[in-house]
């Protein structure tokens, strides 16, 4: 625990770190502690609502899933496809070329140039002539 919240929550230290301070001052303190604390409060209020609204909405589901005679294990155990369409895909490649060596390089079109893509279109090639 820091310093800071070692005098304020201990009564004589925050006596002695106040001692100076005016009437004035300590009523501007208390109605910003004030506030802090409203705003604290309901911060947790509204956290205790979603969290009810999401036990709700579990319990909703739970009575789905036993009038429909499925189980959470019949869930697990299914093998559902992911949902997304692209998940796991690639790119199709676009562009071939293979270099003096033999090797074979793919690029989507998409992307940094790789160098030896570069380099043929230096010498005169065009895109069109490295698509597949």
């Amino acid at each position: 625990m820091n310093e800071f919240l070692k005098t304020l929550t201990h009564g004589r230290r925050l006596q002695g770190a106040v001692k100076d301070l005016t009437l004035e001052e300590l009523e501007e303190v208390l109605v910003k502690l004030r506030n802090i604390i409203e705003t604290r409060k309901l911060k947790e209020e509204e956290k205790q609502k979603q969290e009810a609204e999401k036990l709700a909405k579990i319990a909703e589901i739970q009575k789905q899933l036993l009038d429909a005679g499925i189980s959470y294990e019949d869930l697990t155990a299914a093998n559902v496809p992911p949902l997304s369409k692209r998940a796991g895909q690639k790119r199709p490649v676009k562009y071939s070329i293979t270099d003096e060596e033999g090797e074979t390089h793919n690029w989507t079109g998409i992307g940094r140039m790789p160098k030896v893509f570069s380099e043929a279109l230096a010498s005169g090639k065009t895109l069109e002539d490295l698509s597949v």
